[in-house]
């Protein structure tokens, strides 16, 4: 009996959830004035209105770098730019430069060893780095502010070798 009543519901669920809609012949309205049949054999409307061009205005370019690299990593009790650094920090250089009124923080981060006013140093001095860095590149130095953060802004949680030599950086920050 049991059986009988759970079959039950399995069909009644089944049948709840088909669908009489034809997915097969999708009505489909063109809005740009192109008509499908204006594509032509070579499938594209691109020329004919059917596509607008792209312009990398100057908020894309912004959303584009700020999606890029903006850390700075470190060894142990270390603030010396590792060389595989110097191409994330001439891009944003570069970056900074094209615009006078853009500003930048470089925070500079610690893993959770040594003491506090230890690390708020290491931390500056890692930020500084950054910053001298940068201004060798020809940054302004009113467009560059270094601020430390030592242990206090964690970027992973966790006494592994992994989790500190996340936490040992430098952060690139548009304001």
């Amino acid at each position: 009996m049991n059986r009988l009543i759970v079959a039950a519901a399995v069909a009644v669920f089944l049948t709840a959830c088909g669908s009489a809609v034809k997915l097969d012949n999708v009505p489909v309205e063109d809005k740009s004035g192109t008509s499908v049949s204006d594509i032509g054999a070579g499938g594209s409307a691109v020329g004919q209105g059917g596509v607008a061009p792209v312009d990398l205005g100057k908020s894309d370019r912004e959303a584009a770098m700020r999606a890029t690299t903006r850390v700075v990593y470190f060894d142990y009790d270390s603030y010396v730019i590792r060389p595989e650094f110097q191409s994330v920090i001439e891009a944003h250089a570069r970056f900074i430069k094209s615009d006078k009124n853009r500003k930048v923080a470089i925070e500079g981060h610690t893993d959770e060893r040594g003491g506090r006013e230890y690390n708020l140093a290491l931390g500056q001095r890692r930020a500084e780095a950054v910053k001298r860095a940068m201004g060798l590149l020809g940054v302004s130095e009113n467009q560059l502010e270094a601020i430390s953060f030592g242990k206090e802004k964690p970027a992973e949680l966790g006494s592994t070798e992994a989790a500190m030599e996340k936490n040992r950086r430098a952060e690139i920050t548009y304001r």
